[in-house]
């Protein structure tokens, strides 16, 4: 797609305006929102609103894949809702690159919005390159570090989450824990306290002694791992509240965190700068990163494995060893070899049943996705392994029945 010109986001603009974020990562949403508000931005998560493509097929093709037209018909309805003054709002887009559909979504959105006569909205994008920048936001090192202590409190607060909850003996125990750390951990974040790597260390063992006292007891019941396109897997929205119908089936489910994801992008980026020729000092800087977010899910990771009743997610040099028998690590295109890193790393912890999910229209998934299921299957003959694809105008009874034969397999006993 040509490259569409957006309004500027100004300096002034960072006091009057509220920027609109769409719902992708659900479980650090909030957080990630006092991140922003510590360096003085005002981040508000896009609401869901019913029939979200009616919104934005007007603008696209049919043939966008199903994230971006979520994003896209989200934004609009937001809009068209009148709850925002388009004077006095602006739109983030994350971006990680890669070639994928998805991947033209930052330009796709400012034309839809001149189409749609909100060319006054500017549009920025959030991306670990430098691109498409606005004078007034800045990514700084208090913005980067309050950011990342966003993510690693989400990952934490969602593994253990999903790990008490279908064994709580009060119902919603678990997610009052959660939601009491939440509130506490972005009031911290807000004010710029407890993010630096020892206060982080020493919120993990408390949020994960808290936990730990929760009553539960042993039941036999069906685990369910899910993993999959980044959007689809995290995003409610994305999934149709996957998480809620799992819980009505009974299922104990679990999905990998973010932060793998984080370093799979730079260590993908590094691999690609290698090919073309980057030089020592570019490589060097790619391999500092990945060191430093490594150590971070260390001492995240060791904070979980203190209590016996939790396990990790494997760290990311462990994920990419069990990803090679299945797919080459030079598949990173998308979420590449990370999807079958994570289905093995699930299959370890004991998820005998596998959901990948997948948008349509998604080439990427459909390869990387879908094109390993052959080989996950005689790897793990035991396992009940199924994808599930979403779209707009597919049966939501047809989605359901393949997540029911995808849980079909068998029960365990925590």
């Amino acid at each position: 797609m040509k490259e569409t010109k957006t309004a500027e986001f100004t300096k002034a603009m960072k006091d009057t305006h509220t920027i609109l974020l769409p719902d992708m990562l659900h479980y650090h949403n909030d957080l990630l929102r006092a991140a922003f508000a510590s360096c003085g931005y005002h981040v508000e998560i896009l609401p869901e609103e019913k029939d979200m493509p009616g919104y934005s097929l007007p603008y696209i093709s049919a043939d966008y894949c199903f994230p971006t037209v979520l994003i896209l018909g989200q934004v609009l309805a937001a809009l068209r809702s009148g709850r925002f003054q388009p004077d006095q709002i602006a739109i983030m887009e994350p971006q990680t690159g890669g070639a994928c559909r998805a991947g033209n979504i930052y330009h796709l959105i400012i034309e839809s919005l001149q189409k749609a006569g909100y060319g006054q909205i500017p549009v920025i994008s959030l991306n670990a390159y430098g691109e498409y920048k606005h004078a007034g936001f800045t990514i700084t090192p208090k913005l980067l570090f309050c950011a990342i202590a966003a993510v690693c409190f989400g990952d934490l607060l969602m593994t253990l989450y999903q790990q008490v909850r279908p064994y709580e003996c009060r119902n919603g125990d678990a997610e009052a824990c959660r939601a009491r750390w939440n509130r506490k951990l972005c009031e911290d974040i807000m004010s710029g306290r407890h993010i630096s790597s020892k206060r982080r260390r020493e919120q993990y063992r408390q949020i994960v002694r808290d936990f730990a006292d929760i009553p539960v007891e042993e039941r036999n019941i069906r685990r369910v791992g899910i993993t999959g396109e980044i959007y689809i897997k995290f995003s409610p929205i994305g999934n149709e509240h996957l998480e809620h119908f799992l819980q009505e089936q009974d299922c104990a489910y679990r999905m990998g965190g973010f932060i793998n994801y984080a370093i799979y992008i730079v260590d993908s980026e590094q691999e690609n700068q290698k090919l073309c020729g980057a030089g020592r000092a570019m490589l060097k800087m790619y391999d500092a990163v990945i060191r430093y977010l490594s150590r971070i899910q260390h001492d995240m990771n060791q904070s979980i494995a203190e209590e016996s009743r939790f396990v990790p997610d494997a760290d990311f040099a462990q994920m990419k060893k069990m990803a090679a028998p299945i797919i080459h690590s030079g598949c990173h295109t998308g979420d590449g070899w990370l999807v079958a890193a994570e289905v093995a790393d699930l299959i370890e912890k004991g998820y005998e049943n596998i959901l990948i999910v997948h948008p349509f229209g998604c080439l990427v998934s459909h390869v990387c996705g879908r094109g390993i299921v052959k080989k996950l299957h005689e790897r793990y003959p035991n396992v009940n392994i199924q994808t599930v694809e979403y779209d707009y105008d597919s049966a939501r009874t047809l989605r359901e029945s393949r997540i029911l034969l995808g849980i079909s397999g068998q029960r365990n006993t925590h």
